[in-house]
């Protein structure tokens, strides 16, 4: 699977129909022998729509304005956008004294 769809990332700027099968077919291997992707790849795909979607080629990618630190991912394909909120523990923290 991750062979697939680091192939899929590659291909995805010079054959956009070929990156979308080796994708599809990486969802298909995890499906059909019901082993979960991990965090990674999963987040290469639509929520909505279940199609690959190559950061920053068909989709775009936004940091969020609000209180809570989210990265903001919208699919061109089908207009869906979602959040990936960033846990506090990943901003740097200040020693105190």
């Amino acid at each position: 699977m991750q062979i697939l769809i680091e192939k899929a990332i590659l291909n995805a700027k010079i054959n956009p129909d070929l990156s979308q099968r080796q994708a599809f077919l990486a969802r298909r291997i995890s499906t059909r022998h019901k082993i979960r992707m991990p965090y990674a790849l999963r987040m290469v795909f639509c929520k909505k729509c279940k199609s690959f979607i190559a950061p920053g080629l068909n989709s775009r990618i936004r940091i969020g304005r609000t209180s809570v630190k989210s990265i903001r991912i919208s699919c061109n394909l089908c207009g869906h956008t979602y959040r990936k909120v960033i846990p506090p523990s990943a901003t740097i923290k200040k020693n105190s004294i």
